[in-house]
């Protein structure tokens, strides 16, 4: 046998060996846990609204946290249950607690718009985020998520403003240029309530 049958013969049989091994397909929301924790994010559970309630209530005594500002009419109900303060002024120094539109499995990314973010910026918020979201919110990628965005568009009005936390730690380093001043890193906590 010549030199180059074996080394193609050798290839092909390291191709195969690797076809053989199953990949293991994780469920969406198993995905998005791995990919959101493994990017620093901080993940809670929720099966109940009162839990939700609890757990929010938990975090802003970990960070004694006295005001928070929320823009979100639904979420300020779980504030007002709180013992917290709410401002609907954007504040740097103030975390934000908001809703979402989508969670992206694939890359661990909470998908944002202006209905979450009215004109404000990722960047120009505070790094605190509080982020509450459903377990039917889960997409696969990015453009499910943004196919979702406009099939939820009930009044034909697709909201603008959209874009994504990648980010869950501010001590990771972004070396790249091309983010220059669009640093969207948070400080991030998930609320994620059972609906499914």
């Amino acid at each position: 046998m010549s030199f180059f049958k074996k080394l193609f013969k050798n290839k092909e049989s390291i191709d195969n060996n690797a076809e053989k091994k199953p990949k293991i397909k994780l469920s969406l929301d198993d995905a998005f846990v791995h990919n959101f924790i493994s990017k620093g994010g901080k993940f809670l559970y929720c099966i109940s609204e009162k839990e939700v309630v609890s757990n929010l209530d938990k975090i802003i005594s970990e960070n004694n946290w006295e005001i928070i500002t929320c823009f979100d009419k639904t979420l300020k109900n779980f504030l007002k249950k709180s013992n917290v303060n709410l401002q609907e002024e954007v504040d740097s120094n103030k975390p934000f607690f908001t809703s979402c539109e989508h969670l992206i499995s694939d890359n661990g990314d909470i998908l944002f718009s202006s209905n979450q973010l009215s004109t404000h910026k990722l960047a120009t918020l505070t790094n605190d985020f509080i982020v509450f979201a459903k377990t039917s919110q889960f997409v696969k990628d990015t453009g499910e998520g943004l196919t979702g965005i406009k099939t939820n568009c009930k009044d034909g009005t697709i909201p603008t403003n959209i874009s994504a936390v990648k980010k869950y730690s501010l001590k990771i380093d972004d070396d790249n240029f091309l983010n220059y001043g669009n640093n969207n890193s948070k400080n991030l906590y998930l609320l994620l309530l059972e609906d499914l």
